[in-house]
């Protein structure tokens, strides 16, 4: 046994098990992770030049780059072969600049929002952002989230695409904020095991829509609205399509 003054063995890193090539292709994934940040700069930058197109170009490259990090970080085991590095800390850190602060920004300086409205809107919608990341109960157990996702990047860009009356869009903006902390679900069209082939093919169709009203410079054809507002709608009432399972299981 050592004695009383000895120093103690330090705890060994359990990563250290795995070869340095395998955890340098681990931290690339920390590092496509942290690069959503910098998009989000980029969106910011456009959105303070009013070039909302581009910002929203930008936003969806982040999206993109969020859908894939966490099959990549699961794939390669990267918190196993970096367990001193804390993906979820990244994943909200980025997630926060790329789905709250732009898209605040840009709903709070756009001229879409009555003018008393709009800057107390932006707050408000940072503000309820911060604290849904910090909420621990954000998602169920089955790959649902609990309340409204703070998706600020989609609600602008259906603002932007929409262009409702000023009031009409700050009730809208108003009713997000509060169905942030209302216990309703929403589905994750990628974790969500319930219809996942349908809710897969139905995002290729959302992104190829975006798309193309990117292309128009967000003032696109009727059928391409209307395509947008059909997939959004049945992403939101997913869950509200849910049926009782046999044996009382959940079919989720």
């Amino acid at each position: 046994m050592p004695s009383d003054g000895a120093p103690t063995a330090m705890k060994q890193d359990p990563g250290q098990k795995f070869g340095a090539a395998e955890r340098a292709c681990a931290f690339a994934v920390h590092i496509f992770t942290a690069s959503g940040a910098a998009l989000g700069l980029l969106a910011l930058i456009a959105a303070v030049q009013s070039n909302w197109t581009w910002m929203f170009c930008w936003l969806g490259v982040a999206l993109a780059v969020d859908g894939l990090d966490g099959p990549l970080a699961r794939r390669l085991k990267v918190a196993e072969r970096l367990p001193q590095w804390s993906g979820d800390s990244l994943d909200f850190v980025v997630d926060f600049v790329t789905y709250v602060f732009v898209p605040a920004y840009a709903i709070a300086t756009s001229g879409l929002l009555p003018s008393p409205a709009a800057i107390p809107l932006g707050a408000l919608i940072v503000t309820t952002g911060a604290l849904y990341f910090a909420d621990q109960r954000m998602k169920t157990e089955d790959n649902y989230f609990r309340g409204f996702p703070v998706l600020w990047n989609l609600a602008a860009f259906y603002l932007f695409l929409l262009k409702p009356s000023p009031w009409v869009g700050a009730a809208g903006v108003m009713l997000l904020l509060l169905l942030t902390f209302v216990p309703i679900r929403f589905i994750h069209p990628l974790r969500a095991a319930r219809w996942r082939p349908l809710n897969m093919a139905l995002l290729v169709l959302w992104s190829a829509l975006a798309l193309a009203a990117l292309a128009y410079d967000l003032n696109p054809d009727l059928w391409i609205t209307a395509g947008l507002c059909a997939t959004g709608l049945y992403f939101i009432a997913a869950d509200l399509l849910r049926f009782p399972a046999r044996n009382g299981q959940s079919n989720a």
